[in-house]
């Protein structure tokens, strides 16, 4: 189920000309409302993206390692091990 939330975020002097310019007729947006929804998402998008990024990285430094510092472990053992 889809949840709405109403903010209020007060603008003012370069931040709000920043956004009139970005609004309206001449604008991108038709209205803040999309701005904001817009610039939401691309910020979700960047943390995702660095989120997977830095999982990649942490798999490729695993990968590099030698086979002989791998060691055979039982799902139990996974298990102890998290829960320590």
């Amino acid at each position: 189920m889809s949840r709405t939330t109403t903010m209020t975020v007060r603008l003012s002097g370069t931040l709000s000309d920043f956004v009139a310019t970005n609004v309206g007729e001449n604008g991108a947006y038709e209205n803040i409302s999309e701005y904001v929804r817009d610039l939401i998402r691309r910020d979700k998008q960047r943390a995702e993206k660095e989120a997977f990024e830095q999982l990649k990285a942490e798999l490729q430094h695993a990968f590099q390692a030698p086979e002989s510092s791998y060691r055979e472990l039982t799902a139990a053992d996974v298990i102890k091990r998290n829960r320590t």
